[in-house]
């Protein structure tokens, strides 16, 4: 029963570090109709900056934290000006860019941090939550957790409530219907660019004192990104949140018994799975002809 609900507060965890990387992916893709490789390598370059700067240089953590943000956010912001916008109508194009930074990133990391070297990040808030039933959480893991439950929030709520927002959405919907009604598709599609960056950035900042960071971590997040989008459906931030919370629940509890391997390896076919049962996901639509 410990065990159970051990694994029950660590998914919760990993199901806000899920929901980061899918709603970035999710909004460059529903904006700028771009599969962005990369996005698994801007989590990485969150987690380095925390590691320079935190770790490295004494820099305080929330300053670190948002260092990574606003790095990672200009590096969408390059991405979207220098490689996908030339491309905006080759998205094949801007895919196979998108693969070759992924590279380039990767060497880099490797070049600023050595290759199999221990990237070691302490945690910012020492210590540990005593729950009932013997349950404890690290104090970094519950920041993590309420961070990223707050972001989440402040999406939800500029998606709902702002007119740049609905901006968002009418773009994703019909690019060509919102480019009639005024609404500047660029300037939109770069936003959507930063702020999915941006995102991705404050994950990996998030995760670089819980997790080992390393060059090639963004292997396996763009694999759970894929996932989870493809799960709740493509487009659908909703979706994604809720396919989000559901794979954590899933791979953290075959992981826990079994080994994470074979949850990834369960997780790629359930994806399959859903692609063949219902190619819309969870919660998307019908992809627009």
């Amino acid at each position: 029963m410990e065990l159970v609900l051990q694994s029950i507060a660590n998914a919760l965890v990993q199901s806000g570090f899920f929901s980061l990387w899918a709603v970035g992916l999710v909004l460059i893709f529903g904006v700028m109709g771009i599969i962005n490789f990369a996005h698994g390598e801007m989590v990485m370059v969150g987690a380095y900056t925390v590691w320079l700067l935190y770790a490295g240089q004494g820099l305080p953590f929330p300053l670190a934290l948002l260092a990574a943000a606003l790095i990672v956010c200009l590096l969408g912001l390059c991405m979207e000006r220098f490689l996908f916008q030339p491309f905006r109508e080759n998205p094949l194009g801007g895919l196979i860019n998108s693969i070759g930074l992924l590279f380039i990133l990767q060497v880099l990391a490797v070049q600023i941090g050595g290759l199999g070297l221990m990237k070691h990040v302490p945690p910012a808030f020492p210590g540990t939550l005593e729950l009932p039933f013997e349950v404890r959480i690290p104090v970094q893991r519950a920041v993590a957790l309420v961070v990223s439950l707050g972001l989440l929030a402040a999406v939800g709520w500029l998606l709902t409530w702002t007119r740049l927002g609905w901006a968002l959405r009418a773009v994703s919907m019909d690019r060509e219907a919102a480019a009639l009604q005024g609404i500047s598709v660029r300037r939109i599609g770069m936003f959507a660019m930063g702020l999915g960056a941006a995102l991705a950035g404050t994950a990996g900042a998030l995760m670089a004192p819980l997790v080992r960071v390393e060059p090639y971590m963004g292997h396996a997040v763009i694999i759970t990104a894929f996932i989870v989008a493809i799960v709740g459906g493509i487009g659908s931030i909703r979706g994604a949140v809720l396919a989000a919370v559901l794979y954590a629940f899933f791979h953290t509890f075959v992981t826990t018994y079994y080994s994470g391997t074979l949850a990834t390896m369960l997780g790629l076919f359930i994806m399959l799975l859903v692609l063949v049962i219902k190619p819309t996901g969870l919660m998307g639509s019908r992809l627009r002809e």
